[in-house]
Order: structure tokens, then sequence, then C-alpha cells
């Protein structure tokens, strides 16, 4: 099937926005690339390369770098919002003006606003209400998409046709895309997991091994599912690519900013002092305290995200963290429900594959 080229503006020239940009120019579709950052714009000018974030991958000649941001915007076919989580806000603010109505905007970035509890599309559908937004989520790391490393991916959209339209823009040989119509359960994953895998890295510091891994990476997702089906997400979400699978990936790869951090702050360094040796934005840390406001908001037990945040404010010992999440109280580890309950669950699963908006066929967990 021959694709159609499409105009694409990349809002955010960080090592994501940039492995994003090398696949789309590969998949023939025209790019522009936005950055605040006039500096940023000349080095990729001038080497088509993100020489401090994303060293080796080079960016095809057609690739448009500007810093006017109405130039990245008017006449594209897609809007890819790759800023980093703290600053989606204050660039959607500035996308208002500019973009058309009905522009499709995919977020790329992962996280939770700390004072309003937002996931980044509320934040977008907020600040740029004409816009059609979706969401594109999953264990991806840059340096590896920006190698042509096999890489699968989901994209959530309300719209069937929006998903589908994302899917066949993005979609080659080694980048596999799955649609899915829960925009909420991917992003809580997506944003979630960074929590956990700073405790992972935490761990790792420690001289923890992979039995602590392994109950890290579990019991994070039991927590992360358990607050996403209360705020309304499905719980296919999230042991799918963008819960179980994005986890699994950030808590094991030295790619990962935020195991990277926490291997550090498990060495003994201050959250500051971590961020500083990493020199990317540590997302997790951005999340820690919005994850906790929602575990409070909806009444959710998450030990796991608890400990991390008396760990990065509130001066807790690391290795103490770890011992209170082990000598918790006892628990059962998976309740049985009573049949009443499984019939329920049951009737409630079936209840949203009758009136998804998306068929079976279309959803991530299907084959």
């Amino acid at each position: 099937m021959v694709k159609t080229m499409a105009k694409i503006g990349m809002i955010g020239a960080g090592s994501w926005g940039t492995a994003l940009t090398w696949l789309l120019t590969n998949n023939g579709h025209q790019v522009t690339v936005w950055s605040a950052l006039a500096d940023e714009i000349t080095m990729l000018q001038e080497k088509h390369e993100q020489t401090s974030k994303l060293p080796g991958v080079i960016l095809d000649d057609s690739v448009v770098f500007t810093t006017d941001l109405k130039a990245a915007v008017e006449g594209m076919d897609l809007l890819v919002l790759a800023v980093p989580s703290p600053f989606t806000r204050s660039t959607a603010h500035q996308l208002k003006d500019v973009a058309a109505q009905g522009q499709i905007i995919v977020n790329v970035a992962k996280g939770v606003e700390e004072n309003t509890l937002m996931t980044l599309s509320q934040i977008i559908e907020e600040e740029v209400p004409q816009a059609e937004v979706a969401v594109l989520s999953g264990p991806s790391h840059a340096e590896e998409v920006g190698k042509g490393i096999p890489t699968t991916i989901v994209v959530g959209s309300k719209k069937k046709e929006i998903a589908e339209k994302i899917q066949s823009i993005f979609m080659n040989p080694v980048f596999r895309v799955y649609t899915s119509p829960d925009v909420l359960g991917i992003e809580l994953g997506a944003a979630l997991k960074n929590v956990v895998a700073l405790a992972a890295g935490v761990a790792d510091g420690l001289g923890y091994g992979d039995n602590t891994k392994a109950a890290l990476i579990t019991r994070g997702i039991t927590e992360i599912a358990r607050l996403g089906t209360a705020m309304g997400g499905r719980r296919e979400t999230f042991f799918g690519l963008s819960g179980i699978g994005d986890l699994i990936v950030t808590c094991a790869s030295m790619h990962s900013r935020n195991r990277r951090a926490g291997i550090l702050i498990g060495k003994g360094y201050t959250m500051e002092e971590a961020m500083n040796e990493v020199k990317m934005v540590v997302e997790g840390v951005y999340s820690a305290k919005a994850a906790l406001g929602l575990a409070h908001k909806y009444e959710t037990s998450m030990p796991i995200i608890e400990q991390v945040n008396l760990v990065l404010f509130g001066g807790k010992p690391a290795k103490e963290a770890v011992a209170d999440l082990m000598l918790r109280d006892k628990k059962v580890e998976s309740p049985i429900q009573s049949g009443n309950e499984a019939k329920k669950e049951s009737r409630e699963a079936l209840f949203f594959c009758a009136t998804s908006e998306f068929p079976k066929g279309n959803l991530e967990g299907s084959i």
C-alpha cells in the first residue's frame, strides 16, 4: 500500500522529537521541526543532528527547522507535541492562536500536571479547544527508534478515524502501531510508570537484585491499574503496551532517564543532584506528586508511589523506604472474587466491547 505524504509539524526538538522526525521522514512525510531555543535550531540547521540529546541520528536534508511556531503549524496535516511535560501547557497555550479548527495534535510526552491533576491531553484540549487531540505511547526509547530497531506502540483517540489516520502515518516495518479508544488509560500508564521506574532505579543504586526489580515491576503495575481503573481507564490498557510494556522497558534500561536518576538517588544523591547529572527532564519527578494527589483523590492505595514521594521530597533514606514497603501489613496478592463480583466484571467487559467506538479488531489487545 502506497502512503500519501503528510505535512507534519514537530513541536519540540529533543530526543523523542528528533527520533520521530527521523521515523516520519523515512516514511516519506515532510516534517518541519520547531523549538523555542534558537541555539537548538541553529545546531539542527547546521548539523541535521541533535548532538546533545540524540547523537548519531542524522536527519534528512528535507527537514525544515524553525523557531517560528506559525510556520511549523499552518497547513499541517498533523502536529506532534513533543515537548517535556512541564512545558505542555505553555506550549499548547501558544498553539491556540495558530492551530486551525479540527487540527489533529498527537501528544507524545508523558506526565500529569501537579497543580490540576490533569493529564496532558486534557491540558491540550483545554488550551486548544479547536483541536482533535490524540496520544502516542508505549515502550519506545528514542535511542532505539532513531536506529530503526523494531518497536511497537499504541495510539489513543476518542475517534476511530483519527486513530487510524495517525496509525497510517507512523506505521512501518520497524514501527508497529496499534489503536485504542482508551486515551485516559494510555496516558496514566505512561505517566505513572515513570514514578515506579524511579523506584526501580533506587533499588539498583542500593545494590539490590533481580528479585527486587521484579517485585517493583509487578506491584507497580498493580498500583497503576488500581488507580487507572478507579479513574475510568480500561484494565486491559494497563497490561498492554502503555502499561506493563512501557513499565518493563523503563525499569530495565539504561536509556531510561528515570531509572538513571533513581540509581543516583539510591547511591546517595539528592533529587536535584540526580537531575543535574542526568541532564535531561526526569518526568517521574514531576509526576510523583501528581500521582500521590490522584491516589488521595480517588482513595486508592499506592504504597510504592507514597514511598517515592517521601524519598524525593521528604528526605527519607531510600533504604528505609524499601524496608517500610517490605514490612507493610500482610496482604493477599489476588483476592478471590465472589460469584456476583465476577459476573459483574464480566458484564462490564462485555458492555465495553459492545459500546466502544472502535470495533474489536482495531483494539490494541486484538491479534
